[in-house]
């Protein structure tokens, strides 16, 4: 309405109404006779069926505008709503997307491994304080999960549950500083443990640390878990190498690792609540 009241049209039809009646009170002021002032004041108002019609077609033209600005903004109304459903719909299909691959992977590694015993979980909390990309996932031990087991997205190694509550738990990534585990170079066979590191993790990274300043790892090559401990399972895939580093620290050398996945924009996980160990199959 703000816009209608400032048009030129409602100010055209203000200015002729004004005109319109200050005439009037002329004529009243100075009855019916032909003096110069009513002379003056008859060739101003003669047409006034010209101005009425005027005003009346501008009446109805600011009548029509104020009906298309309403149907407008209805239309504008229509289409937000539209719109929202179908942004509804996208992120039904992203979520459903997300969650076919990560149980597309998590199966081909289930076939690898029929042992494995998988807990599904949603991400429904993330420590914005935390710069590790730390989450809070929708099951916890009521659901069979306990601390120290490994969280994967599909194939991916995610992380560890770092406090298994009755019904959710935090995980801590893979990109933490207090999370290890022992891992080997897919292809060298290289042996040594992957951990976090507050430099590298504002990139996303971690680092297989503690190499031989002679290694043959190189950019591109997979890094796996080794499967040491009886909570992690051999050959889960942590990342691949970025790059080769020296430590400043000592001799020793270490590979960046970027994850398989990116952790930080998680929405569904995999919780790995049981496996037959080596030593156990052997």
């Amino acid at each position: 309405m703000k816009k209608l009241f400032k048009s030129s049209q409602f100010k055209l039809i203000a200015a002729i109404l004004a005109l319109l009646l200050v005439g009037m009170f002329i004529c009243a002021a100075n009855g019916h006779g032909e003096t110069a002032q009513s002379s003056i004041v008859g060739t101003l108002f003669t047409p006034a069926h010209w101005v009425a019609a005027k005003l009346s077609d501008g009446i109805d033209r600011i009548s029509d505008n104020a009906k298309g600005n309403a149907q407008y903004e209805q239309k504008i109304d229509e289409l937000q709503k539209e719109l929202g459903e179908l942004q509804d719909q996208l992120a039904d299909y992203d979520n459903l997307k997300s969650q076919n691959e990560l149980y597309k992977d998590a199966l081909e590694l289930k076939e690898d491994n029929p042992d494995f015993k998988y807990t599904q979980a949603s991400v429904i909390g993330r420590d914005s304080a935390n710069p590790y990309c730390s989450f809070t996932i929708s099951k916890g031990s009521v659901n069979g999960i306990k601390d120290g087991d490994a969280v994967l997205y599909g194939k991916y190694l995610v992380g560890v549950i770092k406090k298994a509550y009755p019904t959710y738990s935090v995980v801590s990534s893979i990109i933490d500083p207090d999370f290890s585990v022992s891992a080997y170079d897919v292809n060298t066979k290289e042996l040594s443990y992957v951990t976090g590191d507050a430099q590298i993790a504002k990139d996303g990274y971690c680092k297989f640390e503690n190499l031989d300043a002679t290694t043959k790892i190189s950019y591109g090559s997979i890094i796996a878990t080794a499967g040491i401990s009886s909570t992690m399972p051999k050959g889960i895939i942590i990342g691949t190498v970025r790059d080769i580093n020296d430590e400043t620290t000592n001799i020793s050398t270490y590979a960046v690792v970027e994850p398989g996945t990116n952790i930080e924009n998680l929405d569904n996980c995999l919780v790995l609540t049981g496996f037959t160990a080596e030593s156990e199959a052997d």
